[in-house]
């Protein structure tokens, strides 16, 4: 039995027997030890062979290590912005953030399984009825930390928490013009054509004051 110690420290080789390969390995201390099993093969050839993975170790492990560092950089790279942000893009995402918390805060919002109990909706899928009525048109939800969230202001009690019928004209009339959270800034918002009243407060009681707002308000995305 041999010994071969590659030139690259902590890689060495071992050719033998199996009992000498064992005995020998008593004495090796290594994190990782790759074993070859030869079933014909002489003395010499095993110790040729072990001269060749000695020689080819060091530069697989070289390659395995650059590859996983590359690997890593790779995905930082991805999710750190190319460029640093600008004092207007930093306090956008302030005043983003204060907006968002603002309406979660609000205390409008219910859950499917929240309507779904209220409305006397089938437990064992209460998100079918929600997301159907949200499919039609009838009525939005903001998604937070992968729950989405209806405004209980657009369902009338009266009726069975179904959604207002003002809130689909309401939808309607924006089209593509307000994702979900924009729709929900602006029925939270004052709003001028109101006298100063969020629309979210006149939906039931006023409905055509708020669709006429909603349509105001495209008017003026239009023309501004």
């Amino acid at each position: 039995m041999r010994t071969v110690e590659y030139e690259t420290p902590g890689i060495s080789t071992l050719a033998g027997g199996p009992e000498e390969v064992r005995e020998q390995l008593g004495a090796v201390y290594a994190e990782q030890v790759v074993v070859v099993t030869l079933e014909h093969a002489t003395p010499r050839e095993a110790a040729a062979i072990a001269d060749t993975f000695a020689g080819i170790a060091g530069l697989v492990k070289a390659i395995v290590g650059k590859q996983h560092r590359e690997s890593l950089d790779a995905i930082v790279e991805a999710l750190v912005p190319r460029t640093p942000p600008t004092p207007n893009e930093l306090k956008e995402a302030t005043m983003l953030v204060r907006a968002r918390t603002a309406v979660i805060g609000s205390g409008d919002w219910m859950t499917a399984a929240e309507i779904a109990s209220v409305a006397g909706f089938s437990a064992s899928n209460p998100s079918a009825q929600p997301n159907k009525w949200k499919r039609e048109g009838a009525i939005f939800a903001i998604r937070h930390n992968g729950i989405d969230y209806f405004p209980s202001y657009g369902l009338d009690p009266g009726a069975g928490y179904r959604p207002r019928k003002a809130l689909a004209q309401v939808l309607k009339t924006f089209g593509d013009s307000k994702d979900a959270w924009g729709l929900s800034y602006w029925f939270m918002s004052a709003n001028s054509f109101l006298g100063g009243k969020a629309p979210r407060d006149l939906l039931a009681s006023a409905p055509e004051r708020v669709i006429a707002a909603a349509a105001d308000e495209c008017k003026g995305v239009l023309h501004g």
